[in-house]
């Protein structure tokens, strides 16, 4: 007898959370895809462009891990003036034995933003300096909130400016988080102005046209570039990834095709064989990463599929033992009597 748990976004609330605990599972997943031979198939990608649409369909099998995950996430962006979320969708959990499906996770992207937000607090940790005490954050959707939570888990932070093509949206972001983190948060109308002394920057849009340029960055600062998950999106100025020491992936396979560095490689503003070190060989020591406290250092985060097994088999062992979900059952195995 087969059975599917089914989780739902108010169930996978109540279990998972942006913690020390995910950073540290999203982590494990970086260290893994340098160490192991993680099998993490190209992003499939459907667009909608009547509908400013997108989505997106990753995967990966981790050696050691009992389940692996596929994950659909769509992207839709004219939502918001609907009254509806941008983004959404669905995972499922797989067994690495059978190939049976182990549970089905009615998320609607909340697992793909916490372990994005993890992700941005795995590349600060290992990649900004100890003391980044100043934070400065592209956008004001979910992910601007999460990441600005994350970084709080992993430095020091005590003020972050906030800027958005939407100065209202950015306004009322900052009023919130200044509320809920407990240290100022401002916002700012001129994105140069919010780079100005920021320790750390984090962009965090789905623009398709630089809105962070790289004569504003300074020495010492690290960025982190997490909107650039297809190719016709670019947040940052191709020149940016030239003044980087170190410029780092999170899979280079990805960031060649889809990342801030496809449009660096397609300005001609690096070569074709130029190689970069991944976050994942960074965290496992293989690599070196910031190599002096004044370098600019930027972390490219296109999203990669064995983060989403990573977050859904962690989501998935905290429901059985906390008995969460519904169980159904969906067929006889095989040789059962009718």
């Amino acid at each position: 007898m087969t059975r599917v748990l089914i989780l739902t976004e108010t169930d996978l609330r109540k279990i998972v959370q942006l913690d020390n605990d995910a950073v540290g599972c999203v982590e494990q997943a970086f260290v893994a895809l340098a160490t192991k031979a993680v099998e993490m198939p190209p992003i499939m990608r459907l667009d909608i462009a009547a509908y400013r649409g997108e989505v997106d369909v990753k995967a990966a099998y981790v050696p050691d891990l009992d389940s692996f995950a596929i994950k659909v996430s769509p992207g839709f962006f004219n939502n918001p003036s609907l009254g509806l979320p941008s983004t959404n969708g669905l995972m499922m959990l797989l067994s690495a034995r059978t190939g049976l499906v182990e549970a089905l996770l009615l998320d609607n992207g909340y697992l793909t933003d916490v372990r994005t937000a993890a992700a941005g607090a795995v590349a600060a940790r290992h990649l900004s300096r100890p003391d980044t005490r100043i934070a400065a954050i592209f956008g004001a959707g979910m992910q601007a909130r999460l990441q600005l939570r994350a970084l709080t888990l992993v430095r020091p932070i005590e003020a972050a400016r906030i800027w958005a093509r939407d100065l209202a949206k950015a306004e009322k972001l900052a009023e919130e988080l200044t509320a809920e983190l407990g240290f100022p948060v401002s916002a700012q109308a001129d994105a140069e102005a919010a780079c100005r002394g920021a320790d750390i920057i984090v962009t965090t849009t789905p623009s398709d046209k630089p809105i962070l340029k790289a004569e504003w960055l300074q020495p010492g600062q690290h960025v982190t570039a997490m909107g650039s998950d297809a190719e016709h999106k670019n947040e940052i100025d191709p020149a940016a990834i030239v003044q980087a020491t170190p410029y780092v992936a999170d899979s280079l396979k990805q960031t060649r095709r889809l990342g801030e560095l496809h449009h660096a490689l397609a300005a001609g503003l690096v070569s074709e064989t130029a190689g970069f070190p991944e976050l994942g060989a960074i965290v496992a020591g293989q690599t070196e990463g910031r190599r002096s406290r004044d370098a600019i250092t930027l972390c490219d985060l296109t999203g990669t599929g064995v983060q989403d097994t990573a977050i859904a088999t962690l989501a998935h062992r905290r429901a059985i033992l906390a008995g969460a979900g519904q169980a159904i059952e969906t067929t006889k195995a095989s040789g059962d009597p009718a």
